[in-house]
């Protein structure tokens, strides 16, 4: 070989390598990284056995090396070594190693055989004359051995083989499908020229598959298809990449329709028909914008393609693919709702819709696979498998959706296990819900029932389906029972149900976001800070007035030499606190079987806690004089000894704890109704209380009236006033979500407090709520500095009067 030769060689090899890097990428479906993983999502979802899915996942990557070949050859016969070389080079180089040990498993012979001619193929085209009988030999030979090896993994005279065939169909047209979608408009010439002839032999294999059918095909729908193929191929050869893409979507869905009827079992009635509606509204939502430029019916088609048709399906989707069921609920739900609401092109919505329509299919496939929900066709006619309840209205079907409880198989969260983003995002989707929830409510009072049923609608599908993805792995039943009410309510509007019965409907959706807000955002560190120093404030503040009012008693008694009726103060002590217990259980019993609302109670609860605590703080107030203090027990000491009465003893003592016992029975069953997920802190700030009550009750019985009486008054003061502007809050907040109080939102004005953070401090982003505890404060200030400061100034000025005037007299 002479010089010139070796350089022509070296130029025609640079130049093969460069056009064989071109074809990987610009043919996504053969690129080298695709990897057999990504080949077996061919198979995915399809209603095959372990071995017909493996020979699925082989037959297609064969019509894949065959579709190369035949692209090989088409351009070595027109000449174009350099493409040929390209075309045949890779199905040797990426392709064959991805199946050859499987192929080994089929037929070892045949596949040997088809290594020997790929590898052959390439090096014969590569050389500057090229055989031409030896060529063509070997694409001959190459085309033959693929289709005895895939004769091999099929049978065509059964019905699986139908199915199968049609499928395979399926998955070369998305192949061109594929390569459509990469043409762009500022592409050469040359370059969508050979995206077009891909195209083309893709669609052509395509064909060739269902033509192998063709007898098993009604006639009818045989002609239907092959019309389509046809108008694809004289698209192709314009270039028309509208009308192209557009018969290709309406192609897919007829070989989906064959492919269904192909198979040996069905789905029910009902849930076909979920999966029609969704095909239906869908296209709605594509001819609505596409012919009307109508998004806002885009819109409503969309909400009620997902809202009350896919919703029906997720739970059987889930059981059996939760990644599809969330992929499709994304582009549902999201995806496609924000495109239209951005007013996106109606090319770029239809596209995406088809998107959407090719993962339902697969999800249909994954139902088939379901044994519990087919129905089997037999030779006496249909066995139906599924025990699901058909809706006959547009009223949420309330049994379907609860069929989802306790089927959640993703991976498990603790509370609080979600990150910093997401849980501000709840935050934020909690916010607007509330808005809308008084939105909806304010729509229905006027009779605007339709649209209170969009906004409730909104409510769920724009906000509260985003809590759920990071709700869902932490609580998936609380989830479910959240996704009901919200149904609920639907219902309710759509029935034109009283304005109560949608207003108690609202209030139980308002108390579960505080829990999905708790839920997802977890304790925190400052807020079980606050419910266990609250509670032990509360049990501090009770049992110090006992513990002071029964050691100053005690120590009276030994300095008046009674000591004989200490026994019978411990004894009332006895019987106050086993009265306590009961009056908790008590309690507890009766707001069980009130049937009074959640909210309803814990308002209750709350404001009977503010009106105990409020008298209290001010009756020790004016207590808090150390000389008002001993003047007080004395009294009551010295009344109960001169009676010489054991029942007066037993009762002053009785009446003295168990009055401290009834207020912390109401004030701990207000804050364990606020202190959600913080029980085991609220406990042990009760334990540790009583701990040091007990040893403060030991310190006044060795050091007496050497307390420093003044201080603990004004703490336990300070702490009666904080915890009664924190249930004053709380309390507001209930009434307003059982609509008693109207709510005017400061979201944005007000800080917006972490859940947990918020209900130990009743500061909530409400004028109602924030208005009512800045009053209570202004009374707690201006009347501690009357107590405090003017009125023992003007006792003062009024004593010193007096005096004055006693001496005027006395001279």
């Amino acid at each position: 070989m002479n010089n010139n030769e070796k350089n022509l060689n070296y130029k025609l090899l640079c130049l093969s390598f460069f056009v064989f890097i071109f074809v990987i990428c610009i043919f996504p479906p053969y690129h080298a990284s695709s990897k057999v993983d990504v080949v077996n999502n061919d198979s995915k979802s399809l209603i095959f056995s372990e071995d017909l899915e493996r020979n699925f996942t082989l037959f297609n990557n064969l019509e894949r090396i065959l579709t190369k070949i035949n692209l090989a050859d088409d351009s070595f016969e027109s000449g174009n070594i350099h493409d040929a070389f390209s075309y045949a080079y890779f199905p040797h180089q990426v392709i064959l190693p991805l199946i050859k040990d499987e192929l080994l498993l089929i037929d070892p012979m045949l596949s040997s055989k088809l290594e020997h001619l790929l590898t052959d193929l390439p090096i014969y085209l590569v050389n500057i004359k090229p055989e031409g009988d030896l060529v063509r030999k070997t694409f001959s030979e190459t085309r033959t051995t693929i289709e005895s090896i895939e004769n091999n993994l099929i049978n065509i005279k059964s019905l699986d083989s139908k199915y199968f065939l049609i499928q395979s169909s399926i998955v070369i047209l998305r192949d061109a499908k594929s390569v459509l979608g990469n043409i762009k408009s500022n592409q050469s010439q040359l370059e969508s020229e050979l995206y077009y002839q891909i195209i083309d032999e893709l669609v052509n294999r395509s064909e060739y598959q269902i033509s192998r059918i063709s007898n098993s095909i009604p006639s009818q729908e045989f002609d239907s298809v092959s019309d389509l193929y046809l108008q694809i191929g004289n698209y192709t050869a314009n270039h028309d990449y509208n009308a192209i893409f557009k018969s290709m979507n309406i192609l897919e869905k007829e070989l989906m329709k064959l492919s269904k009827s192909s198979l040996s079992k069905s789905l029910p009635l009902e849930i076909q028909n979920y999966f029609s509606n969704i095909d239906s509204l869908l296209n709605i939502v594509v001819n609505e914008i596409k012919d009307n430029n109508d998004y806002k019916k885009a819109d409503k088609a969309a909400i009620s393609a997902y809202l009350d048709n896919y919703e029906y399906l997720e739970t059987s989707i889930e059981q059996n693919d939760p990644e599809l069921m969330l992929e499709i609920e994304l582009n549902m739900r999201e995806g496609l709702r924000q495109m239209i609401k951005d007013n996106a092109p109606s090319e770029q919505i239809e596209f995406f819709v088809n998107e959407i329509l090719q993962k339902l299919g697969e999800a249909e496939n994954v139902l088939l696979n379901d044994a519990s929900i087919t129905t089997v066709v037999t030779n006496r006619g249909i066995v139906n498998h599924y025990n699901g309840n058909q809706q006959s209205n547009n009223l949420a079907d309330i049994n379907k959706l609860s069929k989802g409880f306790g089927i959640f198989e993703g991976e498990k969260k603790n509370i609080g296990e979600a990150s910093e983003e997401e849980k501000s995002e709840v935050r934020s989707d909690v916010d607007q819900i509330r808005l809308s929830l008084q939105e909806v409510l304010n729509f229905y009072k006027e009779d605007k029932y339709e649209e209170s049923l969009i906004t409730a609608r909104s409510a769920y599908l724009d906000s509260y389906e985003k809590i759920e993805l990071p709700l869902r792995p932490i609580d998936p039943d609380f989830t479910l029972e959240m996704e009901i009410k919200f149904a609920e309510l639907r219902n309710l509007i759509e029935n034109h149900a009283s304005y109560t019965e949608v207003m108690s409907k609202t209030s139980e959706i308002q108390s579960g976001l505080d829990e999905s807000e708790r839920l997802v955002s977890g304790l925190g560190s400052i807020a079980p800070g606050i419910a266990f120093s609250s509670s032990f404030s509360i049990i501090f503040r009770e049992g110090l007035e006992s513990a002071l009012i029964i050691g100053a008693i005690t120590t009276y008694l030994e300095a008046s030499r009674n000591e004989k009726f200490k026994k019978h103060v411990y004894f009332g002590i006895i019987l106050a606190a086993g009265a306590t217990a009961i009056t908790w259980f008590v309690a507890s019993f009766l707001i069980e079987i009130s049937g009074a609302s959640k909210e309803l109670i814990e308002a209750i609860a709350g404001i009977s806690a503010v009106a105990v605590l409020f008298w209290v703080s001010f009756w020790i107030l004016n207590k808090i004089e150390t000389k008002k203090w001993i003047e007080f027990v004395k009294s009551k000491v010295w009344k109960a000894t001169a009676t010489g009465s054991v029942v007066v003893f037993v009762m002053l003592s009785f009446f003295t704890v168990y009055r401290e016992g009834f207020e912390t029975v109401l004030f701990y069953q207000a804050m364990f109704s606020y202190a959600k997920n913080m029980e085991l802190f609220v406990t042990s700030g009760l334990i540790i209380g009583l701990i040091v009550i007990v040893s403060i009750a030991f310190i006044i019985k060795k050091l007496g009236k050497k307390l420093p009486l003044r201080v603990l008054f004004g703490f336990t003061m300070g702490v009666g006033a904080y915890m009664s502007i924190t249930f004053f809050g709380n309390a507001i907040r209930e009434f307003q979500e059982i609509g008693y109080i109207s709510t005017t939102h400061l979201f944005g004005i007000i800080p917006r407090l972490d859940v947990n953070l918020a209900t130990m401090t009743g500061i909530h982003p409400t004028l109602e709520s924030i208005l009512g505890q800045v009053i209570l404060l202004s009374v707690y200030l201006v009347a501690s500095m009357y107590i405090l400061f003017i009125q023992p100034r003007k006792k003062k000025m009024i004593e010193s009067s007096r005096k004055s005037m006693s001496d005027f007299k006395q001279k």
